[in-house]
């Protein structure tokens, strides 16, 4: 439950003094008005300044947006990871994006492999950021031409965000994982007649997220994922981006998720969900070599699950619950 207020206060913090949005400003959302997401993108944010939204009903493919793109000179690009790594494994011309000023990505964290090759083939910097229906939109972001790949970036203004333990206690370090916390005046008034849930989000000024993050020594916020997707290997925590951003790195994957699968044992191990780039052959045991050398053993993936695509929700979010269900029984390698 949102104030009508709440719709002012994000135009104004993140709209107008993240992205600097003007008059002349032209926004593509791949995210619908139904969302929060996509109605800051395509309504709040161009009706603020008077700016004009391309609103485009089909699905959101990048051949399509690459047509809008070039047709109506998009100079606001609003998408998700989901969306920037197909973009990235198809073969669109760069030249259709040419117009777009700035990127956003929101939904879950964007890789700093995947921000590197949007900018590189696309000319495209794009700042990643977390928000939440809750808050009504972005809260944490990056800035245009000070981008911490791999990052959330820092607090919007009109924000403030803070780590806490499993006790409840203030993290003030760095680099120690922590449950995120925001406080801002757009924050909902709760849920709708969903008052036990409510008091466990919201409490006094502050939400909680649900999001597991570290804070780097330079300001900025990393998301390690949910609460729920870590992975414990071998008795030790493993984050999923990590291995995934390893992953990444490797030229033939386009997308790729990293969830837990029990052994004979029953103990966890990380298998990879992997997207190849169109036209690419994968082989498992290189895959699996290539984030040995690069990382500690027991982060490695113990097997390597080819897809032609990763199941996602509405928004975009990748739903690790499903593909945890699809890897169970996948044959593990040996120790």
């Amino acid at each position: 439950m949102h104030r009508h207020e709440d719709i002012r206060l994000v135009a104004e913090n993140y709209g107008q003094r993240v992205l600097g949005i003007t008059p002349d400003d032209r926004c593509l959302s791949v995210a619908k008005l139904f969302f929060a997401y996509g109605i800051g993108n395509s309504m709040f944010f161009p009706l603020s300044v008077g700016a004009a939204a391309i609103l485009e009903p089909g699905r959101p493919t990048p051949e399509l947006f690459a047509e809008r793109a070039a047709a109506h000179r998009a100079t606001l690009l609003f998408a998700t990871p989901a969306f920037w790594g197909r973009l990235l494994a198809c073969e669109v011309p760069a030249a259709a994006f040419g117009s777009v000023r700035q990127g956003v990505s929101a939904g879950e964290a964007l890789p700093a492999q995947m921000f590197a090759r949007v900018r590189d083939r696309f000319g495209i910097e794009v700042l990643d950021g977390i928000g939440s229906t809750e808050m009504l939109h972005i809260y944490l972001s990056n800035r245009p031409g000070r981008v911490h790949p791999g990052s959330s970036g820092t607090p919007v203004p009109g924000y403030d965000v803070e780590l806490r333990d499993d006790a409840g206690a203030v993290i003030t370090g760095f680099g120690q994982p922590g449950e995120l916390y925001v406080r801002g005046e757009s924050a909902a008034t709760g849920y709708w007649c969903r008052a036990a849930l409510s008091r466990r989000v919201f409490l006094g000024e502050w939400m909680r997220t649900g999001d597991s993050y570290v804070r780097n020594e330079d300001g900025t916020y990393t998301c390690l994922g949910r609460y729920g997707d870590m992975i414990k290997a071998g008795g030790i925590w493993v984050t999923p981006s990590e291995v995934e951003e390893r992953l990444l790195a490797w030229p033939g994957v386009a997308e790729v998720a990293v969830v837990a699968a029990r052994d004979a044992d029953g103990l966890e191990k990380p298998v990879a969900c992997v997207v190849p780039v169109p036209g690419e052959k994968l082989d498992a045991g290189e895959l699996i070599r290539w984030c040995r050398d690069g990382l500690a053993a027991f982060k490695r993936p113990r097997a390597i699950v080819e897809m032609t695509e990763l199941p996602r929700t509405a928004t975009g979010k990748l739903r690790r619950n499903v593909l945890r269900e699809m890897v169970r029984g996948v044959p593990l390698e040996a120790p």
